[in-house]
C-alpha cells in the first residue's frame, strides 16, 4: 500500500499542480490531504477547482475554518484574498470538511493536532521567535488514544516523522505551497522550510512497518511570488522564491 500525503497548499494552484503529475508519475491514486488549502495571496479559487475534481479526502485546516466562521471584515489578510476566489461550492465543501478522520481503518489524519487545529505537534516555539522540536514525550502525549499505526499532520509547514510507541509513526509531509512565513502572535517568529520546491511525502506500508518518503518538485514559483508581491505580502514573496523569509 502506497499513499500520497499533501498539507498546506494555501491557494498556490502551480505547486499543487506540480505535486499532484509528480504523484500521477509514481502510479499512486490514493492521496489524502491534511488541510490550509486556500488561505493567501495566490490562486485560490483555481486550487478548488483542482481539489474538488480530484475528491481528495480532506480534513479541515485552521486557514480552511477561518474562512467561514467569522464575518470578511474579521478576516485576516491570508484568508481575504483567498475569500474573495471561492464560490458558494467552495464554501459549501469547506463547510463540509471533518476536523479530523481515519483512512481505510489503518491512517489518522487532522491538521495540526487531535486536540487543536492551530498548535503545532512537534514543533515548540520559543520566546527568541525560532522553533525547536519538542521532547519525545510531549510529542507522544499528543497521540494518546490514536491506536492507527500511521498518523498524519501538518500545519507546521515542516516535513519530519517521529516513531511512537506501539510501532506508530507520525508524519508531518511538509507544506505543498508555503515554504514560509512569519507572524507576530504569541510574539514575533517565522517558520522557513529553506527550500522553494512544493513538498509532500509518499508513505509506504511494508513488513517492518510504514515508510516515508520526502519529495519536493520544481514549479513555476516565480509565478507565485509575483502573485504575492502584487499583494503586497513580502514574507510570502521572499519564502516562494527562496524558500526563507527574509
Amino acid at each position: 500500500m502506497r499513499l500520497a500525503v499533501i498539507a498546506d497548499v494555501h491557494g498556490n494552484a502551480a505547486a499543487l499542480e506540480a505535486v499532484l503529475a509528480d504523484i500521477d508519475r509514481q502510479g499512486i491514486t490514493d492521496i489524502v490531504n491534511l488541510g490550509d488549502c486556500f488561505s493567501g495571496p495566490l490562486e485560490a479559487g483555481r486550487t478548488a477547482d483542482i481539489l474538488l475534481s480530484r475528491a481528495i479526502p480532506t480534513v479541515c485546516g485552521n486557514h480552511d475554518r477561518a474562512l467561514i466562521d467569522r464575518p470578511f471584515a474579521e478576516m485576516g489578510d491570508w484568508e481575504r484574498p483567498a475569500r474573495a476566489q471561492l464560490s458558494p461550492a467552495h464554501l459549501d465543501w469547506i463547510g463540509a470538511l471533518p476536523f479530523s478522520l481515519v483512512w481505510r481503518d489503518e491512517v489518522y489524519l487532522c491538521h495540526a493536532t487531535p486536540q487543536d487545529d492551530n498548535t503545532y505537534w512537534t514543533e515548540a516555539l520559543t520566546p527568541e521567535g525560532s522553533f525547536r522540536l519538542k521532547a519525545l514525550e510531549e510529542i507522544k502525549a499528543l497521540a494518546e488514544g490514536i491506536e492507527q499505526t500511521l498518523i498524519l499532520c501538518g500545519h507546521s509547514h515542516i516535513a519530519r516523522s517521529v516513531l511512537l510507541s506501539g510501532g506508530r509513526l507520525l508524519v508531518n509531509p511538509g507544506s505543498v505551497g508555503c515554504p514560509g512565513y512569519d507572524y507576530d502572535q504569541p510574539w514575533y517568529h517565522k517558520a522557513e522550510a529553506g527550500t522553494l520546491f512544493a513538498c509532500y511525502a509518499i508513505v509506504e506500508k511494508t513488513a517492518r512497518g510504514w515508510q516515508p518518503a520526502f519529495r519536493q518538485v520544481r514549479y513555476d514559483n516565480e509565478a507565485m511570488a509575483r502573485l504575492s508581491e502584487a499583494a503586497g505580502l513580502k514574507d510570502w514573496t521572499s519564502a516562494l522564491r527562496t524558500g526563507w523569509v527574509r
